[in-house]
């Protein structure tokens, strides 16, 4: 069984590392000529962790993730505290694993160095594939061409596997995310035990948590787009916008913003999800990419990389349609959910000051109960087959 994977970067590495754990004969192809540093911060909730410790990755991460003591939420204008989270080694007892922050790039070497070598062929540009009756085209930008018996789109947001099987029909929210990293010594708020503080505001929120074994500060801060499209890793916004849209926000969110050299900024678009036809499939953001209110896109595309290759693995050479259907039917319900769920935390922590939020703030202490999160966090992607 041949398996080509377009893409490397979290979710085509996880699918690889699956598969290499299966025993099964792939190659990672990625248009860049090599690992770039792009992105920030991300957060690995246990459903991830317990797998990516099963890849071999436990001293990589312990060696430069952070494990934070709990998230807090505080209030916009004055810092107020509404609700916390622990996190720390009270997950550990309840989930097994630990909650991790971790800066992307760290986790894409770790994951890409777990990984035999020759698995990923860099500079290679898919431009487009095409499905035959004993397999799967592959075309690359320097013009040459590649068989595959089974292709899966990892390619990110803008998936030109994703495209292949239907148009890409992202909607604008109106809103955006500025993203960027600061040196640890100038964050003090953080210099203590390790946390993630998020300010809740009127069509804002402003997220912070230490990353790369506590040297860096990642932050995300999500406001209206105000015209801004760009959809790009790459796109570099402007500080002094940033300061602007946070005006009159509580002095420490000003502080970090006021810390940063540098920004990127990345519009918000919603997709439908997209799922596989024949031969081919998608993991990750190129099938359904998550809105970054739940903090579970990596987590998303490590689950469906483990319950892909399982199901590869049990599959024969005369099966492997009802092998990649079988994968996106034991995914559409928890993707679903998980969405729905995005989609209203959009709107509870964006909500203006007033009745409606005064509830909300009400009922944070509820809310943040770590134990809530035993449907999200006690997943375990290996036992997903067996419900289906």
């Amino acid at each position: 069984m041949r398996i080509a994977v377009m893409g490397a970067g979290i979710a085509g590495l996880a699918l690889g590392l699956a598969l290499e754990r299966a025993g099964l004969e792939y190659r990672l192809y990625e248009q860049a000529p090599e690992l770039r540093e792009v992105g920030a911060g991300l957060q690995l909730a246990p459903n991830a962790t317990r797998l990516l410790h099963r890849f071999g990755l436990g001293a990589a991460l312990k060696a430069t993730a952070v494990r934070p003591e709990a998230l807090e939420l505080l209030r916009w204008d004055d810092g107020k505290p509404l609700g916390r989270t622990v996190f720390g080694d009270e997950c550990v007892q309840l989930f097994g694993e630990p909650y991790y922050t971790v800066h992307r790039a760290d986790l894409q070497h770790a994951m890409a160095d777990a990984l035999p070598d020759g698995r990923i062929r860099f500079g290679a540009q898919c431009v487009g594939v095409r499905e035959h009756a004993d397999g799967v085209e592959i075309r690359f930008a320097d013009g040459s061409s590649q068989r595959a018996d089974i292709v899966v789109g990892a390619d990110g947001l803008h998936s030109v596997v994703r495209g292949a099987l239907d148009a890409d029909r992202p909607r604008p929210m109106g809103r955006t995310v500025f993203r960027g990293l600061v040196p640890a010594e100038r964050v003090p708020l953080l210099s203590g035990p390790p946390k993630m503080l998020m300010w809740m505001g009127p069509g804002h929120h402003f997220l912070c948590y230490p990353v790369s074994a506590g040297r860096l500060v990642n932050f995300s801060a999500s406001a209206p787009a105000d015209g801004w499209l760009a959809e790009s890793w790459l796109a570099q916004g402007s500080v002094q916008d940033l300061a602007r849209a946070y005006t009159g926000w509580h002095e420490e969110v000003l502080r970090v913003i006021r810390s940063a050299d540098r920004v990127s900024r990345w519009a918000l678009y919603e997709r439908d999800p997209q799922w596989g036809r024949g031969r081919i499939t998608l993991v990750g953001d190129a099938g359904h990419a998550s809105l970054p209110f739940l903090a579970q896109g990596a987590n998303q595309a490590v689950e469906d990389s483990v319950v892909l290759a399982a199901c590869l693995r049990e599959a024969s050479s005369d099966n492997l349609e009802p092998a990649l259907r079988r994968y996106e039917t034991c995914r559409q319900e928890r993707v679903a959910e998980i969405g729905a769920i995005v989609r209203g935390r959009n709107v509870t922590i964006h909500l203006p000051d007033g009745e409606q939020q005064r509830r909300r703030d009400a009922g944070l202490t509820n809310l943040m109960e770590l134990r809530g999160n035993a449907w999200l966090y006690g997943y375990d992607a290996d036992q997903a087959l067996s419900t289906v």
